[in-house]
């Protein structure tokens, strides 16, 4: 599935932004399991956004340089 430049750049943003959102319901809710679920739908968001943040930056880190690269 391909999906348009600005929405793929934007999905860790919005994986973070939804972790943030499921922590911060994780202390309001006070129903069931919902805490312990938002706690963690939250915390997997919050890694998952990150991992693909570095991720990136280091795939275009080794572009630039292999780019860069003068063989003789």
């Amino acid at each position: 599935m391909w999906v348009s430049k600005p929405i793929y750049e934007s999905l860790p943003y919005f994986y973070l932004l939804v972790g943030l959102v499921a922590l911060g319901l994780s202390m309001y809710l006070n129903y069931w399991y919902m805490p312990t679920i938002c706690f963690v739908v939250g915390f997997a968001s919050l890694v998952a956004g990150l991992v693909v943040l570095l991720k990136r930056r280091d795939h275009r880190r080794t572009d630039r340089r292999v780019g860069q690269r003068q063989d003789y």
